[in-house]
């Protein structure tokens, strides 16, 4: 169990995911264009928030990477633990079921025995 410490990684990561969404909430919608101004004043601030948005959505797409390979991890290692026990219950089980069997079969051949004595 080297990985117990990937439910911290987990948890950081997914706060991250948090902020990061909500960085990206408070961008909101590009600045329309204000007549006022020069098109070119309008592009650049067009250009300005273009810029903000796809780093917000670059950083997002590297955290949600981090944190699918950490999922996938953790449930690699769940999947092991699962065919492990499998194994565990499965080896129990046959040297459950083994000693019932030669048990039944001591009780009937000593009923048959005692059965003859008494003839």
């Amino acid at each position: 169990m080297e990985k117990v410490g990937v439910g911290n990684i987990i948890y950081d990561l997914r706060k991250k995911i948090q902020q990061a969404e909500a960085d990206l909430a408070q961008l909101g919608e590009p600045v329309s264009d204000i007549p006022e101004l020069v098109e070119t004043a309008n592009l650049i601030r067009s250009n300005e928030y273009l810029q903000k948005t796809n780093l917000k959505q670059t950083e997002l797409l590297t955290i949600y990477q981090k944190y699918s390979d950490i999922l996938e991890e953790l449930l690699s290692t769940v999947f092991e633990i699962q065919n492990d026990l499998k194994e565990i219950v499965k080896a129990q089980s046959s040297l459950i079921s083994k000693p019932k069997r030669t048990v039944a079969k001591r009780k009937s051949t000593a009923k048959r025995k005692t059965k003859t004595s008494k003839k």
